[in-house]
């Protein structure tokens, strides 16, 4: 018997039981699809966070307080960090020094924390930050409207403020914001500056967020005398390793630390963080896609147990065809083609189905996040969709295949 022949009895056989034979298909197609999105969705996220951490400068170092313990050539940041007080700002006019750190481009603290913000009856909590005026160089975030602070401004420690654009949108609407006193904490302070508008950044909305000068943040916001981080621009990528060692020097001399092993502060640097992040979204992607595998692996039961019932109700049809002459080899291939066939078109739609949620994933997040979300369909999920079908069509319809060719011809036909 020809293979087209056995072929096109496949295709007739899948005709008579069309409903069974749809809701089979189906079951591959939600495995397939749902492989498909998570990959696609964990991938997307992984190139968002990544896009958005590189934006911010590849040349940057971030100091934090607090030690770390070096696992695999990884810095772990330990829990101390949450709570540590020790970097001040003596520390950042030590690393500002080119004696001590020659190339350092810009040296800039951060204070961190969050704020009633009061407007003529409106009322909002925002967070803010608290720098020094060289936050526009180091973030590449300008202001679209008035200045940023000075540097006696922000030594004098001045009650101004530079707002975010959904800030001064919710605030002042159209109208002029600069001039104009808005309350944080109760305290007046004077618009100065909107920023341009950027969108999500790091995960979290930047156009909500309200800068002050550090020393304001510190003394009259949080009552702090410490920075929560120090960021560093290098001059040049090539420069980072000697800079991050002159940082750790100066501040070990600063700090009275004998060895590294007794570093009150760690230094991470934007590409560390980039495969860090990487590392992780890659882990939760192939959790999630292991997750939805097992839909993959219920589909290929049921695609078992399909055609088990289905060799069962052709018994006697099995039966004639081999007392005409057809070949256990016959049957085989026959009842092969009909599971490779149902998980090929569940695999193809699958495909589709998939891509098309991806698409539409992407858009429903761009939209909510505000962000340059892009679709993105990996080809590995593309094959992995096409090569699962093949596999579960044949890992799974081999026994049901040999269980209709080694029937007996004459048991097969007295068959009830």
């Amino acid at each position: 018997m020809r293979l087209s022949d056995s072929f096109f009895t496949a295709i007739e056989g899948l005709k008579v039981n069309k409903g069974r034979s749809a809701l089979t298909i189906l079951g591959i197609v939600i495995g397939i699809a749902a492989v498909i999105g998570v990959m696609a969705v964990g991938q997307g996220a992984q190139s968002l966070v990544l896009q958005e951490i590189q934006g911010l400068g590849s040349n940057l170092i971030i100091i934090t307080p607090g030690g770390s313990e070096q696992k695999e050539g990884r810095p772990s940041i330990s829990m101390g960090v949450l709570s540590a007080k020790n970097l001040t700002l003596d520390d950042v006019e030590a690393l500002s020094r080119k004696m001590n750190v020659p190339y350092a481009q810009e040296v800039m603290p951060v204070v961190m924390g969050s704020a009633i913000v009061t407007h003529e009856g409106q009322e909002k909590t925002a967070n803010f930050i608290g720098s020094t005026s060289n936050l526009p160089q180091v973030h590449n975030r300008f202001t679209q409207e008035g200045r940023f602070f000075s540097d006696e401004e922000e030594k004098g420690m001045a009650r101004v403020v530079v707002i975010g654009s959904k800030i001064k949108e919710q605030f002042f609407g159209e109208g002029n914001a600069i001039g104009e006193r808005i309350k944080i904490n109760r305290r007046s302070f004077e618009v100065i500056g909107v920023m341009e508008e950027q969108g999500v950044r790091e995960m979290q909305d930047i156009d909500e967020l309200i800068y002050v000068p550090i020393s304001t943040a510190q003394k009259q916001l949080l009552g702090i005398n410490y920075v929560n981080s120090i960021i560093v621009s290098v001059d040049s990528e090539e420069f980072i390793d000697q800079t991050i060692s002159d940082i750790e020097t100066t501040l070990r001399i600063r700090h009275n630390i004998p060895n590294s092993s007794n570093d009150d502060f760690t230094i991470t640097t934007q590409k560390e963080l980039s495969e860090t992040i990487g590392i992780v979204t890659a882990i939760f992607t192939i959790l999630l896609s292991c997750i939805a595998a097992i839909s993959l692996l219920v589909g290929g039961i049921g695609i078992m147990n399909i055609m088990l019932v289905s060799v069962t109700e052709r018994t006697k049809e099995i039966g004639l065809r081999k007392a005409v002459g057809a070949r256990k080899k016959d049957i085989l291939i026959q009842f092969l083609f009909e599971s490779l066939l149902l998980t090929l078109i569940g695999g193809i739609l699958g495909i589709i189905v998939g891509c098309l949620f991806s698409w539409g994933t992407s858009l429903v997040f761009k939209e909510i996040l505000g962000s340059s979300w892009g679709f993105i369909l990996p080809l590995n999920a593309v094959a992995l969709g096409v090569g699962v079908s093949v596999i579960i069509g044949l890992g799974f319809g081999i026994y049901p295949a040999q269980k209709a060719a080694k029937l007996n011809p004459i048991e097969a036909l007295r068959y009830e």
